[in-house]
């Protein structure tokens, strides 16, 4: 069909250069002088402070006539400020106005990211050209990659090739560069195709786990676009393989082992990092707009971006606390039970509030009495009764640091061995600590303690006197009952009848009666003896 080129109305006109003349300089008087120099100053300024105007496009590497419109068109780059850039809206006047950059964009002419990673390849690796045969190749694989429709059929051509189309121009623009510029196109447009199908925007993130059995222990993946690297820094953690925390040439997809620092003991505390990272080509373009005119494509390089991540949620320390005791006195009478009781952190390091104050603890006891000593370690005996309870908690600014002395509201008061087994449960304690413990966590102490253990004695009981036996008969209680006629006799003698009390005594006792009954029968004083 015949071509003409467009009438000359529709080209551009030159934009005039603005000159600024002054006549007659020798003319003016002095006070004119000093205001001529004022408004060049203030044009000065103003001219430095108000923003660059936009470039215009410029007639590029390629074949066919430069303006908005021509018959065969302009198969090629715009250079715009030395950069060559391709049109991705096909159809549309050639940007032979002033143009305006947009920088990168991930969203150029309503373009998906696979069709803007494609045309950023083709516009990168071989748009930035000298050779007419090269450039007029990426312009059209550039142009079908935006809309392959208007592409095939801007020109008249009714097929569905793009080799096709453009033999259906070049056969009359250049048919000496006609099949080149085939190949190419069709090679640069299946190039574009096949990468464009990994294509993503450019982001990510950081994914951190936590090791159920071990909270300074877990792992760190980059979520990143396919093939990104980058340097990623830890917060609160170091990579385990290095033991630093900043990681250079972390790779998109990748799980790294990391080990926890914990800024504060005993703190609940978060993991969290950052990344820069570079995803070599984007999926987006350098954007450049231009009124009435084509939308163009220039490179958008490997542009750097950040990531980001923390844990879900705050790694909680584990902490098992335990506690040693000591009765006040272990004979004691009757009287409450007096306990010191002494915390410790048998595992992990004692939580704290977020002013710093230690969390309160909660102990409880029970006490036993039973009749005999328990044995230490041993269980309960069926025959122990319940005395009471105890109960402890901690201070908050004394924590762990003091002992606490127990006295119990009730009284031992039965005789026998009054034994505390003290435990501390999770279960019992406020949220902030149960955080630490775990609700299923018990610490119990072990029953028969010596260090629990208080005694009672019964009370004490006066001794009965014995009783003084009678000496007429020994072993039996005397009794006011007449002396006997052996009695009389014996006490005529002088003796002591209550000291006669042993064997010795009676048998002196019996010879002094017998003379005694002798004396009496002698003859009285004046009788006659005889002796026969």
């Amino acid at each position: 069909m015949p071509r003409t080129d467009p009438p000359s109305f529709l080209l551009t006109p030159r934009r005039p250069s603005r000159i600024v003349r002054l006549r007659r300089w020798r003319t003016l008087p002095l006070p004119a002088y000093v205001l001529v120099v004022a408004v060049l100053a203030v044009l000065l300024v103003m001219d430095i402070a108000a923003p660059s105007r936009a470039d215009a496009a410029e007639r590029g590497t390629g074949f066919g006539t430069w303006a908005p419109i021509s018959a065969y068109g302009w198969h090629g780059s715009m250079l715009i400020d030395g950069v060559h850039t391709y049109c991705i809206t096909p159809g549309a006047p050639a940007p032979t106005g002033p143009s305006t950059d947009h920088g990168i964009s991930g969203s150029a002419a309503g373009l998906s990211p696979q069709q803007l990673a494609g045309i950023n390849l083709l516009v990168s690796t071989y748009g930035q050209t000298d050779d007419p045969v090269q450039a007029a190749a990426v312009a059209w694989a550039v142009k079908a990659i935006a809309n392959r429709e208007e592409t095939l059929h801007a020109f008249g051509y009714r097929g569905e090739s793009l080799a096709g189309a453009i033999h259906w121009t070049f056969s009359a623009l250049a048919p000496q560069h006609d099949r080149a510029v085939q190949e190419r196109a069709v090679a640069y447009y299946d190039e574009a195709v096949r990468a464009a199908q990994n294509a993503v925007n450019v982001s990510g993130s950081l994914a951190f786990s936590t090791d159920p059995a071990d909270h300074r222990a877990g792992t760190v993946r980059v979520d990143a676009t396919s093939a990104a690297t980058g340097t990623v820094t830890l917060v609160n953690a170091v990579f385990a393989m290095t033991g630093s925390a900043t990681l250079d040439g972390a790779t998109a997809g990748t799980t790294y082992a990391i080990s926890t620092v914990q800024p504060e003991p005993g703190r609940a505390y978060t993991v969290s990092g950052t990344g820069r990272l570079t995803a070599g080509l984007p999926a987006a373009v350098r954007h450049y707009t231009t009124p009435g005119g084509q939308e163009t494509a220039g490179p958008a390089a490997a542009v750097p971006f950040d990531i980001a991540g923390a844990d879900a949620a705050p790694r909680v320390p584990p902490f098992s606390p335990s506690i040693s005791t000591q009765v006040l006195a272990r004979e004691t009478a009757a009287g409450p039970y007096v306990d010191e009781v002494t915390f410790a952190a048998e595992d992990g390091s004692w939580p704290r509030a977020e002013d710093g104050s230690y969390l309160p603890v909660t102990a409880h006891a029970v006490v036993y009495r039973t009749d005999a000593e328990p044995l230490t370690g041993s269980e309960v005996p069926e025959g122990a009764t319940v005395a009471g309870t105890l109960q402890v908690t901690t201070d908050p600014v004394l924590g762990p640091t003091a002992a606490y002395t127990v006295a119990s509201p009730w009284e031992m008061t039965v005789p026998g061995f009054y034994t505390a087994v003290w435990s501390v449960s999770g279960a019992d304690q406020v949220t902030a600590v149960g955080a630490h413990t775990g609700p299923d966590f018990v610490w119990t102490e072990r029953f028969g303690e010596p260090s629990q253990v208080a005694v009672v004695a019964p009370p004490a009981v006066e001794p009965t006197p014995a009783p003084t036996p009678d000496v007429t008969t020994p072993g039996r209680a005397a009794t006011d009952v007449a002396p006997s006629p052996r009695s009389a006799a014996l006490a005529a003698t002088g003796l002591d009848i209550a000291a006669v009390r042993t064997p010795l005594a009676v048998a002196i006792a019996l010879v002094s009666i017998g003379v005694a009954i002798v004396a009496s029968r002698r003859p009285r004083f004046g009788a006659r003896l005889t002796i026969r």
